[in-house]
């Protein structure tokens, strides 16, 4: 990983694991496959820091810049996607 995830620097310290959390998941969906529960866990979580729409296409247009790997597309996925399903992009 050469690049720093996007964050804020208003969130709390737990607040920025959480997020950064999330990112991991879209990270380890592409590079491995992530068990559907747990990246749908972590996207709760982001966007319940993250409520905003707006900011969340910010956020993750970022994440795309600077890694390549889409958020959008690995959540699209998983919202298609059954219970026990591996997310692999």
């Amino acid at each position: 990983m050469d690049y720093q995830y996007p964050i804020s620097y208003d969130w709390s310290t737990s607040e920025t694991i959480e997020v950064i959390a999330f990112y991991t998941s879209v990270e380890k969906a592409y590079e491995k496959g992530v068990e559907r529960e747990e990246l749908m866990t972590a996207y709760k979580q982001f966007k319940s820091i993250v409520p905003s729409i707006a900011e969340e296409k910010k956020l993750c247009n970022e994440l795309e810049e600077l890694s390549g790997y889409s958020a959008y597309r690995v959540i699209q996925k998983a919202k298609k996607g059954a219970p026990g399903d591996k997310i692999k992009m």
